[in-house]
Formats: C-alpha cells, structure tokens, sequence
C-alpha cells in the first residue's frame, strides 16, 4: 500500500480520499497507456449488461487494450462462505503477474473522483507496470491474498455496488478517465 500512497501524490491520508473538484494533473497531457485487465468474480452475465460492457470495450481501445476477465463465482462450490473466498481469491490471484498494477474495488477502499481516477490512469503508467489490473471482488469481497497483492483499493460508490453494476461502473469511468486524459468533451 506505500506505494499506492508514493503513486498518488493527492492522497490525503488523514481522510482516506483524494481532494474533490480538482483538475487532472494530466489532462492534455501524453501519458503511456498501459494495457488493462478487468478481473471480475461473478455468476454469468445478463446479455444487456454484457453488451454493455462490450461497447465500453470498443470505446476504451481507442485508448489502450483492454481485457475483460471473467472469474466464475465459488468455483468448487464449497457450502462455507470462507472457503467460497478463499477459493475465488486463489483463482484471481493466479491471474495475476508480479509485474501488474492492481487496484482491489472495495466498499472501504479510497473514495475517489472522476478526475482522480483519471490520475490513477495516469500514474499507473509511470510505476514500471506492465498492465493494470482491475479486480472486482465476489458476493462477500475479496480474500487475504489480494488485500495483500493490490497497490491500491478504491470505491466506486458510498453504496455498496453488486458485481454487475460495479463493472458497468468501472467500464464507465474508465472510458471518462481517457477522456480526460486526452483533454476531449465527454466530461464536463
């Protein structure tokens, strides 16, 4: 976690969240689009919220390539809640490379903005990373492995989000995020 706090210059550690109603630091700016990967634990997706995802897909490889990774929820079908996190938690975590960049979403991650995730974006490509990886966590979040893995732990909402609409959200900002990098019209 240092160096999520290293990597985000913004952060505020007394209030655990990024300064609202600021600029980007990098809008307009060139940065290195590193490519990102969304890990999401889940049960099958509806066709609308896929053909959802995969527009916001189409429009972020403008940018950078994406992959969009789905991790099939409890996978040994255990019966105990621990061993259902345990075992979506060992699955995520043989996804990941010891060269990624992984944000954890998490209720009691960092609450942040639209402009801070685009600093995210952004700074993610100055930390040696070779890709950023998103991980959305099952029914009852994430286990011990990738709390201890992430670089950084973020909420997209005050409200708790299920699996689906925290996707649809992420996919979102993140096709915001560029746009803000690249200083064009879609936020405001």
């Amino acid at each position: 976690m240092a160096m999520a706090l290293h990597l985000c210059v913004s952060f505020n550690s007394t209030t655990s969240s990024f300064p609202q109603g600021r600029k980007c630091k990098y809008e307009g700016q060139s940065v290195r689009a590193l490519p990102i990967r969304i890990l999401s634990v889940g049960k099958k997706r509806s066709p609308g919220l896929q053909l959802m995802v995969d527009e916001y897909v189409d429009k972020l490889r403008y940018y950078c390539s994406v992959e969009d990774v789905q991790i099939r929820s409890n996978p040994r079908n255990a019966r105990d809640q621990r061993a259902q996190v345990d075992a979506e938690d060992e699955a995520v975590m043989n996804l990941i490379r010891s060269d990624d960049w992984v944000v954890m979403l998490d209720e009691r991650g960092l609450d942040i903005g639209s402009e801070q995730m685009a600093e995210l974006v952004g700074d993610a490509g100055n930390t040696g990373a070779s890709r950023i990886s998103f991980c959305i966590g099952g029914p009852y979040g994430h286990g011990r492995k990738m709390k201890e893995r992430a670089n950084l732990s973020i909420k997209l909402s005050s409200l708790v989000l299920n699996h689906q609409i925290a996707l649809l959200v992420l996919m979102e900002q993140l096709y915001r995020s560029w746009t803000i990098l690249k200083g064009q019209k879609y936020h405001h």
